[in-house]
């Protein structure tokens, strides 16, 4: 059995550990850990997903051509440059398989989703983390870690778990100074939170180096059917496709997706929802003592004294059934990652923590 043994790099990766979704012993839970809508998918979407089940036992289209057209409808897209996977996550993966090997490096910010540095390890690529400037992707940062060997380089915009984001001409700027064989990932699982941002799909479209992704488990609240999608160049969505399984996205996924991204009123009533909790949220933490930066997207990155403090409330918060994320494994373990519910969730987190300081006060 010794000599049975998994490619370089793979047992170098951490196991992926989600949001908490309960807690022994408390009722009444409220789960802000893992940036879900509080308002669930729309209506649409509902429809479209209960309807599917007459046509289980059929396989699925191999070329997700209707879910492609809607979202080219929908973001003034070229459908044939989308590729659709379960999740933008297979996405990422796939860029990986398809471009990167042993030697290749792969580049993020230190603070950057840990599926970067999973999807680099998994196909015996050297990941490289560089560092962020306050929190925020650094451009300057990035270019110098590039070098012959750099073969992706991802950067989520906004990103998770900072919620920070750069403006598209630093995007545009770091596109053009890559090396030759590099290809530039804008991960936008967010962008839909941000007004009037296009996630960088006008570069993706222009340019021959950039690959955007995007997802249905956030604004459109489909999470518990992994779907996602990615757009680019026609040359490297062919290559993408060459190794995506035929049948990865089920009728019910086709379908659910499709009726969600028509229905982008759903999307804006969300979005200025989600912006006006969230502003709510930053100031009451603010309030208490708790900085964050502007966030982006659809959660706070409450900064907290210390790991201790930080740990501390959890704890507290988890004993009041509220369940936040600890974002130590992004190096951050002051921080507690709060996704911005609801208006009665956002009160709630805020009236315990404001619980929790007071007593760390007597």
């Amino acid at each position: 059995m010794n000599d049975i043994r998994p490619q370089p790099g793979i047992l170098d990766i951490a196991l992926y550990e989600g949001g908490k979704a309960a807690v022994a012993g408390v009722t009444n839970v409220v789960k802000l850990s893992s940036n879900e809508n509080p308002f669930g998918p729309s209506d649409r979407a509902k429809d479209a997903f209960s309807r599917s089940v007459h046509q289980i036992h059929r396989y699925p289209a191999t070329d997700h051509a209707g879910l492609r057209a809607a979202i080219a409808e929908t973001h003034g897209l070229d459908a044939s440059r989308i590729i659709c996977g379960v999740g933008s996550d297979e996405i990422i993966t796939f860029l990986c398989q398809a471009y990167a090997g042993p030697k290749d490096e792969v580049v993020f910010t230190e603070h950057g989703f840990l599926m970067y540095r999973i999807s680099a390890l998994a196909v015996g690529a050297v990941p490289v983390e560089v560092p962020e400037r306050e929190r925020t992707t650094d451009v300057d940062a990035i270019l110098a870690a590039c070098n012959r060997r750099t073969k992706l380089v991802f950067i989520a915009n906004p990103n998770n778990p900072t919620g920070t984001m750069i403006p598209l001409s630093e995007i545009e700027r770091l596109a053009a100074k890559l090396p030759s064989q590099a290809i530039l990932v804008l991960d936008g699982a967010y962008a839909e939170y941000v007004e009037g941002y296009d996630g960088g799909a006008e570069i993706a479209t222009r340019r021959e180096n950039v690959v955007m992704t995007r997802t249905f488990s956030k604004i459109y609240g489909l999470g518990g059917l992994r779907i996602g999608w990615g757009y680019g160049p026609k040359a490297i969505i062919d290559v993408l496709n060459r190794i995506r399984g035929p049948f990865n996205l089920s009728n019910t996924q086709l379908d659910a997706a499709e009726a969600a991204v028509r229905d982008q009123d759903f999307v804006t009533k969300c979005r200025g929802e989600n912006a006006k909790m969230r502003h709510w949220l930053s100031e009451a933490l603010a309030g208490l003592g708790i900085p964050s930066d502007v966030s982006m997207a659809n959660f706070i990155l409450a900064r907290f004294a210390s790991a201790d403090e930080a740990q501390a409330c959890d704890l507290f918060l988890q004993g009041q059934g509220l369940i936040v994320r600890r974002v130590a494994s992004y190096k951050l373990p002051h921080c507690l990652r709060i996704t911005v519910g609801d208006e009665a969730s956002c009160r709630r987190v805020a009236h315990a923590i404001g619980q929790f300081k007071a007593r760390g006060a007597e």
